[in-house]
């Protein structure tokens, strides 16, 4: 028996779930691990570079500064409500409930959605690394089996504790970031010695200048290519109430594994555009033929030929199947816990706020979160065409910039209407961290989740095409997948109203708990 399987109920909170199981070094792992750095990264610089060429590296962090000021939304939520229910709760006592229960729904459809893509990538990378030439085809029948397999497993892992995943996340966070970093450092080794391609150029302070971009467009178009790739640190609020001093320790952590984010993928962009260079022939980032993974095409390239080389060029394949498996697993995480949650709140069915009696871990909406996305992926590989896992990737972008834009600005409302903040405001100051800066973040991440749906309505965007019955007109794949998900919520929407508790009155008080770290927090302000 584990020793999570001996919790007693002293040890739980009233939701059920297991009470301080995990720390600060939990918190950040699975904060970095839900992003799948190294995946992010190699799928989506290339494109990047494609729109801007030299100024990648400041699109990395122009991308960034939404999503931590979003961020500091998050933790100033958390520090007066731990909830596992994060988004659904504080954006219900915000706005009212049915846009907290949108904001829940948009999890859901963004993590059900990627989960086809990282299973699909965890299993493929599986066979590269065996040495198949199966990995080389992602709808090969024994890929579709393997990532299924992928997400039964990791779901039942998630099932099994919070603590195993989590110390799960550990180690395989820490092989991808040690393998990424290695591939940058190498990479700027062969640069200053002179053994990097042709189109090598050393790194310049040029291209953090954002005013170089020649067309404002190519600028708006690559940070709304990179400010998705940040998203999967606020799982590290969905388990909130599993985490040692929740009020201040997740918060901390989604913060600083934003900045561990944005360290990394600078280093890295900066690293491989000075080896390889922006062009579209040969390595070069902007080839469209090496677009969908710069380290994969770069690999060899880097790292060489020799024994050494050819271990490390293995350690890459490692580093992304790590990536992808980490990711998969910590994405169950929010979905399942947002969903316990709305249960327990009475907005959605009492099943799905089922805890398991040893485990202390949301079981019902566990299995159900993982049985979904594994129908999901087998349907979109099965009969939707070749592009259709890619086309959801890109359709969580929809969803993500909804539930973090509408975060993000219930901190800036939830803050700016209290009493304490009245009393702020007389005094003469102004609460950038907790009201200005997430309710820009808040706006700019909106404007990002609507671009993202009005662009996905051309046909020409993304790899497929739906054809709406019985009137001859064709919108994306992507479009039907983000805006159509999304759209599928307001019928259950309206069902929830009509039969479930929390819509019967006015269930959530709009303001925030009275908490004595909510007081001294804004006291020392």
């Amino acid at each position: 028996m584990t020793s999570e399987s001996r919790s007693t109920a002293s040890a739980r909170g009233e939701k059920g779930l297991r009470k301080g199981a995990l720390g600060f070094v939990d918190s950040v792992s699975i904060g970095v691990a839900s992003t799948g750095p190294a995946y992010s990264i190699a799928a989506t610089l290339g494109f990047v570079a494609a729109a801007v060429a030299w100024q990648a590296p400041v699109v990395v962090l122009l991308a960034f500064v939404p999503v931590l000021f979003a961020a500091f939304g998050y933790d100033a939520l958390n520090r007066a409500e731990p909830d596992a229910g994060t988004s659904f709760v504080w954006v219900s006592r915000a706005f009212g409930i049915p846009w907290g229960w949108m904001a829940g729904w948009a999890i859901v459809v963004a993590d059900v959605l990627v989960m086809a893509s990282l299973a699909q990538v965890a299993s493929q990378y599986t066979f590269i690394l065996l040495g198949s030439d199966i990995g080389s085809d992602p709808h090969h029948p024994a890929v579709l089996l393997l990532g299924v397999g992928f997400i039964l497993c990791l779901t039942w892992l998630a099932v099994r504790g919070i603590l195993l995943t989590a110390k799960l996340q550990v180690v395989l966070v820490v092989i991808e970031t040690v393998v990424l970093l290695g591939f940058a450092v190498a990479a700027l080794i062969r640069v200053y010695n002179g053994t990097a391609l042709p189109q090598s150029q050393p790194v310049s302070w040029d291209w953090f200048n954002p005013f170089a971009v020649s067309d404002p467009t190519d600028l708006v178009t690559g940070i709304l290519l990179m400010v998705f790739i940040y998203w999967g640190w606020d799982s590290v609020l969905s388990v909130n109430e599993e985490t040692k001093d929740s009020q201040r320790t997740p918060g901390l952590a989604a913060v600083c594994s934003t900045v561990i984010l944005v360290s990394v993928y600078v280093l890295f962009t900066v690293a491989a555009q000075a080896f390889a260079g922006v062009g579209v022939n040969g390595l070069g980032l902007a080839n469209p033929e090496n677009a969908d993974d710069v380290v994969a095409a770069l690999g060899s390239a880097v790292f060489g030929d020799s024994i050494a080389g050819q271990i490390a060029v293995a350690a890459l394949v490692i580093m992304v199947l790590t990536s992808a498996t980490a990711s998969t697993q910590t994405t169950i995480l929010p979905t399942a816990r947002t969903t316990f949650a709305m249960a327990f709140h009475g907005a959605l069915p009492k099943s799905f706020g089922k805890a398991h009696p040893r485990f202390a871990t949301p079981n019902v909406s566990t299995w159900t979160m993982g049985l979904l996305s594994a129908a999901l992926y087998v349907a979109m590989d099965l009969f939707g065409g070749g592009g259709m896992v890619l086309d959801a990737v890109a359709a969580c972008g929809v969803a993500i910039g909804f539930y973090y834009g509408l975060t993000a600005l219930a901190s800036a409302r939830l803050y700016s209407g209290s009493r304490l903040r009245a009393e702020h405001a007389r005094a003469g100051g102004i609460d950038f961290r907790r009201v200005v800066l997430p309710s820009i973040g808040g706006v700019l991440l909106l404007a990002a989740s609507a671009w993202t749906a009005i662009a996905s309505f051309d046909p020409d965007f993304g790899e497929g095409v739906w054809r709406i019955p019985g009137l001859g007109v064709e919108v994306g794949a992507v479009f039907s997948l983000g805006v159509g998900g999304m759209v599928l919520g307001l019928p259950l929407l309206w069902w929830s109203r009509r039969m479930l508790p929390a819509f019967r009155a006015d269930y959530f008080e709009r303001h925030l708990p009275a908490s004595p770290d909510l007081v001294a927090d804004e006291v020392q302000d």
